[in-house]
């Protein structure tokens, strides 16, 4: 094939030598024979062999040297869908220039589709599905309020219902008259053309669907589902017309002109009552998706103008003041300017105590406030909304695929042309070796095998499984970006936790007050906290906070001084107060006498110790400390109850990270470990053969959530360590940790469940309908049988995929 050009925007460029570098990593790709990268125009163009190459990899290669390659994304819903050949059938049409990626997704009946909008434009990858012969469904505006999707999806189990109703009436009364024992059949009933008169919309119009599925994958050079029952009951359905209408050439060859409507009709119809109960189920996977939509509010109170108006929710802007009432939905995201309530956030988090919100604290729309009224400031509206966000997130997330996945739609790819090829065997033996009639057993046996194999359940298996589990997470508050994280966090067996702001508040509090005689507690933080008043540094804040706790009044400072690297001396209520570590107490000649001890008690369980000394006399020691979450040794030990390593990464010396870890039962201990050597720790973990989570929530935990098999970031942490990971946990409780690895394993249990079902029903069943038993125990599977229990496999496997609804962490 001939060479191609692409042309692709890239994002994060500063100077030639990132193009240089760029042009490094494409010319590595097998398959490109030129890469020229613009600096100016921030665009790539590459010269490629298709035959050797997809543009898949050279976003990839962009972003392994660690640029973005701008592309497109959308979600396109698809009708017409019934089986993984199916999806194989439409990825196979958007292998078109300029598609960068394309995953279809049976159990959401989407594809996603990642493309370069200078390419091809999202009509022509319409135009393309279209083409493949399935249906583009209405895509719904941004924002739009009516759900198409839903709307689309009882269109057609509507529809499914009708023909159910006619396919099921006209089956019956076949079936009734091809009984020669029922005395009170009429005659008419039994009659040949009366049943091809009854059979023929049944065939035609009912199971029409499957022809239009047959001669969509035929024009592809492919075979799917839809062939195998067009196939199946074409031949029931034709063979049965030739014996109606020259019986006479049946009798002759001294076969009995036996005929098979009701065979062709009953398949049909239980085979569209399997689709009918599939596309109700489908329709349940997804309603996690449809709760987080129906959390938003309609309507908001803004102050417009001095007075409030109440205005639909799209219309709200930055900026706006909006005003929030008991018992209302607030309606988007904010920081609250005037008031104070408390919030029920249980629908973003999972966490059911209400949150208090006073002046600056965030608040976050769909949730609900309940006790006072307050104001604040809109910061986040429409697609920017954390809820938004959020259901972003769980679609991307229910659109990928897991690796196990590619597998199953890779073996029911092939899976179809085998089947067909041992159906023709069927009947070659059967009719060369079989008994009497043979033509008859032929055929049966032949119908029996192609009705009998069941892709769906094979291509139904993992999406159904992942769609259910990513939503019961958002429901829990764990996001998880993808099939793929899913399908490794249940192989975790080493957990890395970063200290600050994952397993401690990240911020330091007053722990102990130790006092000498003379001096009170209240004393010791009164003179403390007077000192340190109008302080910026961390401790010092951590102490005038206690004292507000405290209630505690505070004095003004005066001949205030800072000693560089060991406190600071001020004067309190005209006295001279000393605060600071041991070094200011040896230089000012304080004898601290028994406070050594205590100091180094503290220092020992990981805290900072810091003297008070008045006018010239030591008074006590105040330990100030970052302190652990509430939660922080309960996960521990759930971690442990799962049979998972728990390391801790942290900056901090290895006798005050040792005190921490000893606290919570920490198995290892990286301590001493610079910001930009995290990655590197984690690095080596692998190489001993682990796979790692990591858990972070800073800038600085960014390249190791990179680097580990699963990152998982702390959802009260920055954008850029949320943007890295692989899976967010919406608060920063850490048994938002054990929910998602509990959550992956019962995800991961259930898809091999389904599987299992798939490939055993398949492995086994196609066998006995091809007759394997026939020659031990005159077994033989009759065709209506197949098609009930063909039908039963799909609904099986989404039933059990549903059962992940009722998943709850412990």
């Amino acid at each position: 094939m001939d060479e191609k050009k692409i042309d692709i925007p890239i994002k994060g460029m500063t100077c030639a030598t990132c193009a240089v570098t760029i042009e490094k990593g494409l010319s590595k790709v097998e398959g490109v024979s030129d890469a020229n990268v613009n600096f100016g125009t921030e665009k790539a163009t590459i010269t490629y062999n298709p035959d050797k190459v997809h543009a898949g990899k050279f976003v990839d290669a962009i972003k392994d040297v660690g640029y973005k390659a701008t592309v497109e994304k959308v979600t396109i819903p698809i009708g017409g869908m019934t089986c993984a050949s199916c999806v194989a059938a439409i990825e196979k049409a958007l292998r078109l220039e300029g598609i960068i990626r394309a995953d279809v997704n049976l159990a959401t009946e989407k594809a996603t589709v990642e493309y370069l909008p200078a390419q091809i434009t999202l009509s022509e990858i319409k135009k393309a599905i279209t083409g493949a012969g399935y249906k583009v469904l209405e895509m719904p505006e941004e924002g739009a309020p009516v759900d198409m999707e839903r709307a689309a999806r009882q269109k057609e189990i509507n529809i499914l219902k009708t023909k159910l109703a006619v396919g099921a009436v006209l089956g019956t009364v076949l079936l009734l008259g091809s009984f020669e024992w029922i005395p009170f059949v009429p005659d008419i009933l039994r009659n040949h053309f009366t049943m091809l008169l009854l059979s023929t919309p049944v065939q035609f119009w009912v199971g029409w669907q499957f022809y239009r599925g047959a001669f969509g994958a035929l024009k592809h050079k492919a075979a799917d589902m839809n062939t195998l029952i067009a196939v199946g009951t074409s031949a029931a359905y034709f063979y049965s017309l030739t014996v109606t209408i020259i019986p006479s050439y049946f009798t002759a060859s001294g076969i009995e002109p036996k005929v098979y409507y009701d065979t062709a009709a009953i398949i049909i119809t239980l085979i569209l009552l399997g689709k009918l109960l599939e596309a109700r189920a489908k329709g349940n996977t997804s309603e996690a998706i449809k709760k987080l939509m129906g959390l938003a509010p309609k309507t908001a109170i803004v102050i417009r103008d001095g007075a409030e108006t109440e205005i639909p929710v799209e219309e709200v802007q930055i900026g706006d003041i909006v005003v929030v009432k008991p018992g209302e939905k607030i309606p988007v995201d904010g920081t609250v300017k005037e008031g104070h309530s408390s919030v029920d956030e249980s629908m973003l988090t999972g966490e059911s105590i209400p949150v208090e919100k006073n002046e600056g604290d965030e608040v976050f729309g769909a949730t609900i406030n309940k006790t006072g009224s307050f104001k604040f400031i809109a910061t986040k509206v429409g697609k920017d909304t954390t809820l938004a966000q959020i259901i972003k997130l769980v679609e991307d997330a229910q659109g990928s695929k897991a690796p196990i996945q590619r597998l199953a739609d890779q073996i029911a790819g092939v899976f179809v042309p085998i089947v067909l090829v041992i159906a023709t065997i069927t009947f070659i033996v059967w009719y060369t070796f079989g008994p009497e009639p043979a033509f008859t057993f032929a055929l049966v046996n032949f119908i029996a095998v192609l009705i009998i194999a069941c892709p769906c359940a094979l291509g139904l298996a993992t999406p159904t499984a992942i769609m259910v589990g990513t939503g019961r997470g958002a429901e829990n508050g764990v996001l998880i970006k993808g099939g793929e994280s899913l399908e490794t966090a249940h192989k975790v067996n080493t957990i890395v936790l970063d200290k600050t702001g994952t397993l401690t508040e990240g911020k330091p509090k007053v722990t102990d007050i130790v006092t000498l005689e003379g001096f009170t507690k209240d004393d010791l933080l009164t003179y403390a906290a007077s000192a340190e008043k109008g302080s910026e540094h961390p401790l010092g804040e951590a102490i005038i906070g206690h004292a507000k706790e405290k209630d505690i009044h505070l004095h003004d400072p005066k001949d205030f001084n800072a000693v560089p690297g060991q406190g600071i001396r001020a004067s309190v209520d005209g006295k001279v107060i000393l605060l600071g570590n041991i070094k200011l107490m040896k230089d000012e000649g304080i004898d601290i006498g028994e406070l050594d001890k205590e100091a180094e008690r503290l220092s020992g369980e990981g805290k900072t110790p810091m003297f008070v000394a008045v006018d010239g006399a030591a008074a006590g020691v105040l330990a100030v400390a970052d302190t652990l979450k509430e939660n922080s040794r309960h996960a521990i030990e759930r971690l442990h109850g799962m049979g998972l390593e728990v390391a801790m990464i942290t900056g901090d010396n290895e006798r005050t990270a040792n005190a921490i870890a000893k606290q919570i039962g920490i198995d290892r201990v990286l301590a001493e470990v610079l910001p930009e050597d995290k990655a590197k720790e984690v690095k080596r973990l692998q190489e001993e053969g682990k796979i790692v989570a990591m858990v972070g929530d800073g800038i600085n935990d960014a390249p190791a959530l990179a680097q580990a098999d699963i990152g998982i970031a702390i959802g009260t942490g920055t954008d850029v360590a949320i943007e890295a990971s692989d899976i967010t946990l919406i608060t920063g409780d850490l048994m938002g940790v054990v929910t998602s690895i509990e959550l992956s394993k019962r995800t991961m249990r259930t898809i091999k469940q389904n599987l299992f079902w798939a490939f055993f029903y398949n492995i086994s069943l196609i066998p006995v309908a091809a007759g394997i038993l026939y020659p031990f125990f005159g077994i033989l599977l009759n065709p209506i049988y197949a098609a009930g229990a063909m039908a039963l496999s799909s609904v099986s496997v989404v039933t059990n995929s549903l059962r992940l609804r009722n998943f709850n962490p412990k």
